[in-house]
């Protein structure tokens, strides 16, 4: 049995009112979850010297073990995202949360290369299907008309974590000795229980469905469900077949290419910046932690400011590709100079990837087809992010074997800017803004709002 979705005048403010209430109750644990998440993956970085003296990681052997954690999160992502989409968010994001907190804390017994190795590994196992499953989350609670601010406002996680962590780190590694215990293994074993911590917090207060949202009125659930089914027969436009022949869509490949440029850039930065701010010189761990946080604080501002022009924008790919730009003329100029020209080159960098991703996740979830979201987001950011292997690899080989990262600067830059060009070829999606009518579109009451 089905009913129509009859927009009505009241429609509009009622959807206005349950997206502003959505923003407010769950963004601000989701953007929690992802600060945690982005500081447990990325505090390695800090610990490059320490893991060279206490445990014999080279460079090169540090690289590759930040890189190993991505090969796990690729091939672990699209099975844990389909999770996710039978489970709910409630139950999978706290059981991600949970279980990549466990591998953090395992860290702490570290004592040779290969178990570096083995839980950079296993962490990406934990963690994959996070990210990609707060993007299929936000395309089940926000139309495409708030998507963008609602990513935007997640993916600040992000940046706000790198602007947090840098500080946190810092001041436990100055917790060395204490208790005849390395500051590095206090790092990791305080951050993986506060990872523990937030899982089981985001197990009482996360809300899968619209339906069992507490706090919206039966005006508002129907208000926010019509225009996510709008928005879904919108998506759905493809001709009739399998899953994995969508799967396989050339925009899925095109997407997928664009992010893996992109990532290329977030993760060296991600994790090399300590190192170039320590090349400054005379700086402790906490002031090391403290100027990190510079480039992300102005990728913060940079990114929001954004927001309210893209949302409303026909089209975000002109914005996504100046973006690019941009981060291809930071990576360019940190070659540059000396390591404070270098800092400032770097986050304008930092500026550009942040802007590219807060941009370009709207435009992914708006355009994959409605019968591959969950496994199209897990896709694209599963192999996107290899990126991530790739990036701290070939700068860890190049560190150890030229003594510079030059090479892989100009490589970041030569990436971005073929990115602009992928980024022309993504196919312009509508935005299902206008009402459609009850001929046009039945939706059962039992599934409009299905996780």
């Amino acid at each position: 049995m089905s009913e129509a979705v009859m927009p009505d005048a009241e429609t509009p403010d009622a959807e206005r009112r349950a997206v502003s209430k959505f923003l407010r109750r769950m963004m601000p644990l989701l953007v929690l979850m992802l600060l945690v998440n982005q500081m447990d993956r990325t505090n390695v970085g800090f610990i490059q010297d320490e893991l060279r003296a206490d445990v014999g990681v080279s460079a090169t052997a540090y690289g590759l073990g930040a890189g190993l954690f991505f090969i796990g999160y690729a091939l672990f992502e699209i099975p844990s995202n389909m999770m996710l989409e039978r489970f709910g968010a409630r139950v999978w994001l706290t059981r991600i949360m949970i279980t990549w907190g466990l591998v953090v804390v395992a860290m702490c017994f570290i004592h040779n290369v290969w178990m570096f190795y083995g839980l950079r590994f296993l962490l990406g196992v934990a963690e994959a299907g996070f990210f990609p499953g707060v993007m299929l989350y936000l395309t089940q609670w926000l139309p495409d008309s708030s998507r963008g601010r609602g990513s935007a406002i997640f993916l600040g996680g992000s940046a706000t974590a790198y602007i947090v962590t840098g500080p946190i780190t810092g001041a436990l590694l100055e917790l060395h000795g204490l208790g005849g215990i390395a500051g590095w293994r206090w790092m990791f074993g305080l951050e993986g229980a506060i990872s523990i911590l937030v899982g089981f917090v985001a197990g009482f207060f996360l809300v899968s469905r619209i339906d069992d949202a507490r706090w919206l009125t039966r005006e508002e659930k129907d208000a926010l469900g019509s225009a996510i089914a709008r928005d879904k027969e919108a998506r759905s436009r493809e001709p009739e077949g399998s899953r994995l022949r969508l799967l396989f869509h050339p925009q899925v490949a095109l997407l997928t290419g664009v992010f893996f440029a992109m990532t290329l850039t977030g993760y060296a930065i991600t994790f090399w910046l300590p190192s170039l701010v320590d090349d400054i010189g005379g700086l402790s761990s906490f002031q090391i932690g403290l100027l990190t946080a510079v480039p992300w604080i102005c990728a913060v501002i940079a990114m929001y400011t954004l927001s309210h022009f893209t949302d409303g924008a026909p089209d975000r790919r002109p914005y996504l590709a100046i973006a690019l730009v941009v981060s291809a003329v930071g990576t360019f100029l940190a070659t540059l100079g000396s390591p404070w020209f270098g800092l400032a080159a770097i986050t304008l960098a930092a500026v550009g990837s942040k802007c590219s991703a807060s941009m370009f996740w709207p435009m992914s979830q708006a355009g994959l087809d409605l019968r591959i979201a969950a496994p199209g987001l897990a896709l694209v950011n599963s192999i996107g992010n290899l990126g991530g292997f790739v990036s701290p690899t070939l700068f860890g080989y190049l560190k150890d074997t030229t003594g510079s990262t030059n090479g892989g600067l100009y490589t970041l830059s030569a990436a971005s800017l073929l990115a602009v060009v992928g980024v022309t070829f993504v196919r312009r999606t509508k935005a299902a803004a206008a009402p459609l009518s009850p001929e046009t579109v039945t939706v059962a009451p039992e599934r409009a709002n299905r996780p």
